[in-house]
């Protein structure tokens, strides 16, 4: 059953709500005030939605995170059920250091349709669209990978950009990356939007790889899966805590490999609002007594792809 089109601007709202909270806070040098201004704005819109919404995909469990935890249940407890991934705001750096790329994100889904994602590290590869069926596995190794997607897009790898988030875990990564000689553009944090930067045309991002949040993980699939692209994932365990952590989330195989349909199902609204200018959307611009936002919108059953640009008063 597909969710219905007149939701998209409650969700909306949500962000570009949550993206000025933050926006408040640009250059501050306070990552946690400028987090929970987003936290708070978002969660008020979300509780006055006519729906049985339930967080799956939040600020961390119950006592790590004072509001928008994990299954916490927000709207007004009628209507329709839904699952809710929310990251208030993605790039916390960002707007501490007023750096571009901040946004705020969300993904709803009927309810059972999002992958429970614990709080932990995700292996991933992502790609555009238009390419052949399962092309990539994680598997494969980087020189495979890169050699399947250059023939596919009937190219040369020193041709193909990579988008890495630069960690000294993807060394190896970049080593194996540098030797095919494929470009790589580093991002420092972020990886919702350097993962969908595979959909963004004028981005020239042909394929995203490296370990992420999983919770980042599973809202860039949610973007993904409106646009027609692929995407692989598999959960990364530090240590038995981690695993048990997933356990109680319901996953039953922990090496499972998830591609873009196993982690989002169905019908999905997607929404990211910039709160600083990004390759995305712009920030939040201030007014006075009004600012203007700029939010990507998707909505998967409508075909909805758009950027919505809203005044609203503060």
């Amino acid at each position: 059953m597909n969710i219905d089109k007149l939701f998209i601007n409650s969700f909306v709202k949500s962000t570009e709500r949550a993206a000025y909270g933050a926006s408040t806070f640009k250059g501050k040098n306070d990552k946690i005030g400028a987090d929970q201004a987003a936290v708070d704005e978002m969660r008020k819109i979300l509780n006055n939605i006519n729906m049985k919404g339930k967080i799956v995909i939040g600020e961390g469990e119950l006592d790590e995170a004072p509001m928008l935890y994990i299954n916490e249940e927000v709207g007004t407890n009628t209507g329709d059920e839904f699952d809710i991934a929310v990251d208030p705001l993605e790039g916390t750096n960002f707007v501490a250091k007023n750096l571009p790329n901040a946004l705020s994100v969300l993904a709803v889904t009927r309810r059972g349709n999002l992958l429970h994602a614990p709080d932990i590290y995700m292996e991933k590869i992502a790609i555009g669209s238009g390419l052949p069926k399962n092309l990539l596995d994680l598997d494969y190794g980087i020189e495979k990978n890169i050699k399947l997607l250059s023939k596919a897009k009937n190219t040369t790898p020193d041709k193909l950009t990579a988008c890495v988030l630069k960690r000294p875990r993807h060394d190896s990564i970049i080593r194996s990356l540098k030797s095919l000689d494929v470009k790589i553009n580093f991002i420092t944090d972020g990886d919702v939007s350097g993962v969908i930067s595979v959909a963004v045309p004028k981005s020239n991002i042909d394929i995203y790889i490296g370990t992420g949040g999983a919770p980042e993980g599973v809202l860039a699939a949610a973007a993904l899966n409106c646009l027609g692209c692929q995407m692989q994932t598999r959960l990364v365990y530090q240590d038995s805590d981690q695993k048990n952590k997933a356990i109680k989330l319901g996953i039953k195989d922990l090496n499972k490999k998830y591609n873009i349909e196993d982690m989002v199902k169905g019908d999905v609204i997607f929404c990211a609002t910039g709160v600083t200018d990004g390759e995305l959307v712009k920030g939040i611009k201030d007014l006075g007594d009004h600012f203007e936002s700029e939010t990507f919108i998707l909505h998967k059953s409508s075909n909805t792809n758009k950027i919505f640009k809203n005044k609203m008063k503060k």
